[in-house]
C-alpha cells in the first residue's frame, strides 16, 4: 500500500537555455551535461547558480550514444560511435576547457602524456579505452572512482589510479636528459613557468583489474558501488560482491559450460522464465554462472566472488503492451554513509540496490543480510526512476512524482545501537511508502539528479511511428483508454526543453508535513495516517542528519567542484542545530501518538518521549485528557509514567504535579501505587491526600505488607509516631522484611545499577535507625542477599545514618551470617577484624572511655556468644583464653571487640595473613594483646616459640593451652618441647609453685602416652631422678594393664 499526501516536494524550477535540442542529459559535480540530438558536443551548465550559465563547451571525438559522470575524479564517460565502430573514451579535467584553453590531450589508457604536453600545464585529457566487445552500459563507484564497463555477456571493471603531475614531470625529465642531455636547459625553464597548483593536480588513469563473463544475460544496464557489481537484464537483476584477496580462488574459474544446454533442442518454443527471487547465499542458485578472467597485467593477487541477489520477473502483457514496456530499468547502487564515517577512508555503512518496472520499483539493502526494504507501486506507467539521499524521484509522460525511502531507518540501526530499546527510537524499515504531490510536465523523456535538483528533459510531439502504432493497438483493445487521435509524425521536435526543479530542504518539508498532520490530529489523533505522515517526518529528519554528518566529515577532503560548496562551517553547523530541535519536536509528537495509541504499540512512547527531551512536567501536561474526551490517559502514557518512576529520576516533581501522578494511577492502575509511592521523584508528595488515597486501596484491594509500611511512611511525613508505630506493629518483623524485598525503595532511592549509582535512605530508613535498628539491619541484608543493593551502596546508607561505628558493623556481622558468596565473606571478614582492632586500640582502658562517641557506645545487636551460636565463621574461644583475658577486667565495649576478634582467630574462616599486619597495631604488653598475638603465631604453627612465650608471660595458662593445642600430632610436643622447658625453668627457680604444678600436670600426661623406656630417656641426670620415680612408676603400671 502506497500513502499519498498533498505535500509539496518542489520550491523553484528554471529552464537551461540550450542552443540545440538536447539527446542525452546528465549531472555531477555541481554541473549539467547535455549532448545534443546526433551531435559530437558536450555543454556543461552550472545548476548550483541562478539561470544556469555555461560552464565550457567540448567537442567528443564521435557521436554520444551514452554519457556519465563521476564524482570521485570528476571525470566523464561517454560510449561513442563513429564510423560504425563503438569507443569507450573518458574525458578528465574537462572544467578547464573554461579558461579557453584549447589544448586537449589524447592517449590511450595507461599511457600517460609526457614532455612538453605535462610541462605545458593542466589540459583536457581524453583517455581512449579499448576494448575486446561493444560496449553496451557503463557505471561509475561513487565510493572510490572505478569504472565498469558492461558489453553484451561480460563486465570490466577499471580500477581509478591517481599520479601526482609533479612527480610526473620529474619521471619525464629525467628521460629527457637520459636521451637528450642538452635539452635539461630548456627543460628546467619550462617547468619554472608552470604553475604550483597546476603541479600539486592529480593526472587520473585507468586500469583494468578484472573481467566477468556472463554468458546466459544480456546486459542493458549496469551499475557499481563498493566492491558490489549489478547488472539488468530485461527482466532480470544479478548483483554479485567482488572483493579483493591475496589467497588462490577457491572455486573454479569458469562454470558456463554447465546448466541449460538442453535448452538448444527448444529454440522454436517460446519459453517464459518463471518468477524468482533469491536473497543473499540462496542467489547462488540462479541459473546464471559467472567467470572471472584473470587480466595478466599484475600478480596482486585474487578476485574472489560472491552471489548476493537475483531476481527474475515474468513479462506482463497487460492491456496489449509490448515486451518493449516492460522491460526492467533505473538499475542503482547507492551507498549511506553514517555521521560517524568518512567517505574517503572507510567503506559505506550500507549499500542499497534499487531498480524499477515500469509499473513498481523494488529498494533492496546489501549489506548485513540482503532484504527488501520497499516495493513502490506506481499509478501510471514509469519511464525512468532515480533514487536520491532523501526521495525517490519518478517520471511518467507527462508527470514527476516523489516517493519517500527508507534507507535512514536502516542506517540509523547501524549508527546507533539504542535503536530499537527503551533509550531510542525509529520507525521500522518496513514502514509503508508514501507518494508526494506530483509536478506537471508534458512529454518527459529522461531525469537526473544533483543535491537538490532534479534535471528533466521533456520532448514534447516527438511521437515515433513505432508508439502511434501501439497507441493505434491499445485503443483497439480497449474503451477505457481515452487517446486523442494519432497525429502528423514529424522527424524533428519542436518542444523541446531542459527543466531544473528544486526540491525543497528536508526541514522545509518536514514543516508542511507537520502542517499536513494537523489535519488528522484535530479530526482522529490516534488516525494510523497521522502516525504514519510523522513517521515519514521523522525519517526525513534522519536521512538529512546523516547528510549533514557526512558533508562534515568530509570538509577536509579534495573538493571537485567550487561549486559545490553551499556555506561555511558555522552555517553548517546552525542546519544542524535546526535539524536535533525539529527532530526533537518530532519525537515529541510520536510520543503522543503512541501514548494514546493501542496496546500493541503503546511501549514506544518511552524512547520518543526520552528522545525529545521533554521534561515529565510537559509529557504530563501533553496527555491530560479534554474534558470531552471519553477516554482517560492512555497505555503508552502510563507506560512511559511508570518507567520514568521506576528509572530512579533525579529530578523532583512538584507537590502539585506529584499528586497529579497520584491520581493518574488511582484512576487507571491503582496497583501501582505503592510503587509510585515510594519513587524518588515523588518526595513533594501531600502525605494527608495520598493516606486517604492507599485507605481506598486497602479497603478495596486488601491489607499487604508493602501498603501497609507505604501508609506507615505517610504517618511519619505526618509526624504521626505512634500511628506509624501502629502500623509497624501489624506484621512481624519477618513479614516486613519481606515487604522492602518487594519494594526496596521503601528503604532506599537509587541502587540497581551498579554498584558505583549513588542511593540515599528514605524518611522510614532514617527512622528505623533511631526505633528499630535489628529491623534494619535485616532488611538490608535482605535487599543485598536479593541483589537489589550493592555492598558498598548499604555502606553508603549507613555513612549516611551516621551510623558506620555501629549499625554498619552490625550489618557485616548480619552479612556474614547470611552470604554464601565466598568473595563477600572474605571482605567482611577483613572489616569486622579491622573494626576490631580499631575498638581495641581506642578503647584500651577504662580511663579512654569518656572519650567515646555516644552513638559507638550503643550496645551491638549481637554479642560475641550470640555470633558464635549462630554464624560457623565465629569459632567457640579456646579455653586457655580465659586465662589470659579474664572478663570485667576492662571495659564492657572493649570486653565484646576483644571476644568478637578472639572469635574470629579461633573460627575456620578468617586468613591470619591477611589480618597480620592489622594485628602489628595491637601492643603484646596487655595480656589480652598478648592473647591475640599467641593466636596468630599458634594458627601459623608456631607452637614452639607460643610455648616459649607462654611460660614467659603467662605460666598459669601452658597447661590450658597445651591440652587444648598439643593434640593428634603435636602431641610429641608434651615430651619434646614443654617437659624440657619445664625442666629448666623449674631447675632455676625451685620455688615457683606455678612452674612445678604445671611440670608435674606435664608429667602425668608424659607418663600416660610412653612406654617406661622412653620415659626413662626423658629423666634428667641432675641427681633429681626421685622426683620422676612415682610418674615411672605410674607409667610402667600403665604398660602392664595394656
Amino acid at each position: 500500500m502506497v500513502h499519498v499526501y498533498n505535500c509539496h516536494p518542489f520550491s523553484s524550477q528554471q529552464i537551461v537555455q540550450v542552443e540545440q535540442e538536447p539527446g542525452l542529459v546528465c549531472c555531477g559535480g555541481g554541473a549539467l551535461f547535455v549532448v545534443a540530438t546526433g551531435g559530437c558536443k558536450v555543454e556543461a551548465y552550472s545548476v548550483e547558480r541562478e539561470g544556469c550559465p555555461l560552464i565550457c563547451r567540448f567537442a567528443t571525438m564521435g557521436t554520444v550514444k551514452s554519457i556519465q559522470h563521476s564524482k570521485i575524479g570528476d571525470y566523464l564517460v561517454t560510449i561513442e560511435e563513429k564510423n560504425s565502430a563503438t569507443y569507450l573514451r573518458a574525458y578528465t579535467n574537462w572544467r578547464y576547457q573554461a579558461e579557453d584553453k584549447a589544448r586537449v590531450g589524447v592517449r590511450l589508457l595507461g599511457h600517460l602524456l609526457r614532455g612538453a604536453s605535462v610541462r605545458g600545464g593542466v589540459q583536457m585529457e581524453i583517455i581512449e579505452i579499448p576494448l575486446s566487445e561493444r560496449p553496451v552500459a557503463v557505471a561509475c563507484c561513487s565510493v572510490t572512482g572505478d569504472l565498469l564497463v558492461g558489453c553484451e555477456n561480460t563486465l570490466v571493471l577499471f580500477t581509478l589510479r591517481r599520479q601526482n603531475q609533479q612527480t610526473l614531470q620529474n619521471q619525464s625529465q629525467q628521460i629527457l636528459q637520459s636521451t637528450w642531455p642538452n635539452t635539461q636547459q630548456s627543460s628546467s625553464q619550462s617547468q619554472g613557468q608552470t604553475s604550483t597548483s597546476n603541479q600539486n593536480v592529480s593526472i587520473l588513469d585507468f586500469e583494468r583489474s578484472v573481467i566477468l563473463h556472463l554468458p546466459k544475460i544480456k546486459a542493458k544496464r549496469v551499475a557499481l558501488c563498493g566492491g558490489y557489481v549489478a547488472v539488468q537484464a530485461e527482466l532480470e537483476v544479478l548483483v554479485l560482491k567482488l572483493d579483493a584477496s591475496s589467497e588462490p580462488k577457491t572455486q573454479e574459474e569458469c562454470s558456463e559450460t554447465t546448466r541449460a544446454d538442453h535448452l538448444e533442442d527448444q529454440a522454436d518454443f517460446l519459453l517464459l522464465p518463471r518468477h524468482q527471487e533469491l536473497l543473499g547465499d540462496r542467489a547462488k542458485d540462479c541459473d546464471i554462472p559467472v567467470s572471472i578472467e584473470k587480466t595478466g597485467l599484475e600478480d596482486r593477487g585474487q578476485y574472489t566472488l560472491s552471489y548476493v541477489l537475483f531476481r527474475r520477473f515474468t513479462p506482463d502483457f497487460f492491456q496489449g503492451c509490448s515486451v518493449e514496456e516492460t522491460q526492467l530499468h533505473s538499475l542503482q547502487l547507492c551507498p549511506l554513509f553514517t555521521s560517524k564515517q568518512s567517505v574517503s577512508q572507510e567503506e559505506p555503512a550500507c549499500v542499497f540496490c534499487f531498480f524499477s518496472l515500469p509499473t513498481a520499483g523494488y529498494l533492496y539493502s546489501l549489506k548485513g543480510g540482503v532484504e527488501l526494504l520497499s516495493a513502490y507501486q506506481y499509478p501510471e506507467k514509469v519511464l525512468e526512476a532515480v533514487l536520491a539521499d532523501h526521495l525517490l524521484h519518478v517520471i511518467t509522460k507527462s508527470a514527476l512524482q516523489c516517493f519517500t525511502v527508507r534507507c535512514a531507518a536502516l542506517a540509523a540501526r547501524i549508527e546507533d545501537p539504542y535503536i530499537d530499546t527503551t533509550m531510542k527510537a525509529c520507525p521500522p524499515c518496513s514502514l509503508e511508502v508514501c507518494a508526494l504531490r506530483m509536478q506537471l510536465f508534458i512529454g518527459l523523456r529522461s531525469v537526473c539528479v544533483h543535491g537538490c535538483h532534479v534535471i528533466l528533459l521533456s520532448t514534447a510531439d516527438t511521437e515515433t511511428p513505432e508508439e502511434s502504432e501501439r497507441a493505434t493497438h491499445r485503443r483497439g483493445l480497449s474503451r477505457k483508454w481515452t487517446i486523442s487521435s494519432p497525429k502528423e509524425t514529424r522527424t524533428v521536435g519542436h518542444g523541446w526543453n531542459i527543466y531544473v526543479v528544486d526540491t525543497v530542504s528536508p526541514l522545509t518539508l518536514y514543516q508542511e508535513m507537520v502542517e499536513y498532520s494537523q489535519k488528522y490530529a484535530e479530526t482522529n489523533p490516534q488516525a494510523q495516517s497521522l502516525r504514519h505522515l510523522l513517521s515519514e517526518a521523522h525519517l526525513l529528519l534522519r536521512a538529512s542528519l546523516l547528510q549533514t554528518g557526512q558533508r562534515q566529515n568530509t570538509e577536509g577532503e579534495p573538493v571537485l567542484s567550487p561549486e559545490t560548496d553551499t556555506g561555511g562551517p558555522s552555517e553548517k553547523q546552525t542546519d544542524r542545530e535546526e535539524l536535533e530541535e525539529a527532530l526533537r519536536q518530532n519525537c515529541a509528537q510520536l510520543g503522543d501518538c503512541f501514548s494514546r495509541g493501542s496496546q500493541k504499540d503503546c511501549h514506544l512512547a518511552l524512547p520518543y518521549y526520552r528522545m525529545s527531551a521533554l521534561s515529565v512536567t510537559e509529557v504530563i501536561a501533553r496527555n491530560r485528557p479534554l474534558p470531552s474526551s471519553p477516554h482517560s490517559y492512555g497505555p503508552g502514557f502510563l507506560f512511559y509514567l511508570k518507567h520514568y518512576l521506576l528509572e530512579e529520576a533525579e529530578q523532583s516533581l512538584s507537590q502539585e504535579e506529584a499528586d497529579e501522578v497520584i491520581d493518574i494511577f488511582s484512576q487507571s492502575e491503582p496497583s501501582q501505587l505503592v510503587s509510585v509511592c515510594a519513587s524518588p521523584p515523588m518526595v513533594n508528595i501531600s502525605p494527608e491526600r495520598t493516606l486517604q488515597i492507599l485507605r481506598r486501596l486497602e479497603d478495596t484491594a486488601g491489607v499487604s505488607v508493602p501498603l501497609t509500611i507505604t501508609m506507615a511512611t505517610m504517618m511519619l511525613l505526618m509526624d504521626d509516631v505512634p500511628q506509624y508505630t501502629q502500623l509497624m506493629e501489624r506484621h512481624a518483623e519477618m513479614l516486613l522484611v519481606y515487604g522492602f524485598i518487594e519494594e526496596p525503595r521503601l528503604l532506599l532511592h537509587g541502587g540497581g545499577g551498579g554498584q558505583h549509582t549513588r542511593v540515599c535512605p528514605t524518611v522510614l530508613t532514617r527512622q528505623l535507625a533511631k526505633s528499630q535498628p535489628g529491623l534494619l539491619v535485616a532488611g538490608m541484608v535482605a535487599l543485598h542477599e536479593n541483589n537489589k543493593i550493592q555492598l558498598e551502596q548499604a555502606d553508603h546508607i549507613f555513612k549516611e545514618l551516621g551510623c558506620e561505628n555501629c549499625l554498619q558493623v552490625d550489618f557485616w556481622e548480619a552479612m556474614l551470617m547470611a552470604s554464601s558468596q565466598d568473595a563477600v565473606i572474605q571482605e567482611l571478614l577483613f572489616r569486622l577484624s579491622s573494626v576490631y582492632i580499631d575498638r581495641l586500640t581506642n578503647t584500651s582502658s577504662n580511663t579512654h572511655s569518656d572519650h567515646l562517641n555516644t552513638r559507638s557506645r550503643r550496645k551491638s545487636l549481637k554479642s560475641a556468644d550470640d555470633l558464635i551460636n549462630s554464624c560457623s565463621h565465629y569459632g567457640a574461644l579456646y579455653p586457655w583464653l580465659t586465662v589470659l583475658s579474664p572478663a570485667h577486667t576492662t571495659s564492657s565495649q572493649h570486653q565484646e571487640a576483644l571476644y568478637k576478634l578472639q572469635s574470629l582467630l579461633c573460627g575456620p574462616s578468617l586468613s591470619v595473613g591477611s589480618v597480620g599486619p592489622l594485628m602489628e597495631r595491637l601492643s603484646e604488653e596487655p595480656l589480652w594483646g598478648f592473647s591475640l598475638h599467641l593466636l596468630c603465631a599458634t594458627r601459623r604453627g608456631q607452637y614452639d616459640r607460643s610455648i616459649e612465650k607462654l611460660l614467659d608471660r603467662c605460666p598459669q595458662a601452658i597447661i590450658a593451652y597445651a591440652n587444648h593445642q598439643l593434640q593428634d600430632r603435636n602431641m610429641v610436643l608434651w615430651w619434646q618441647k614443654l617437659l624440657p622447658e619445664l625442666c629448666n625453668r623449674t631447675r632455676a627457680a625451685a620455688d615457683n609453685g606455678i612452674l612445678l604444678a604445671a611440670l608435674k600436670e606435664t608429667l602425668v600426661v608424659v607418663a600416660m602416652e610412653m612406654s617406661p623406656a622412653e620415659f626413662l630417656e626423658l629423666i634428667p641426670d641432675d641427681g633429681t631422678a626421685s622426683y620422676f620415680l612415682p610418674h615411672l612408676l605410674t607409667c610402667s603400671q600403665k604398660h602392664l594393664l595394656a
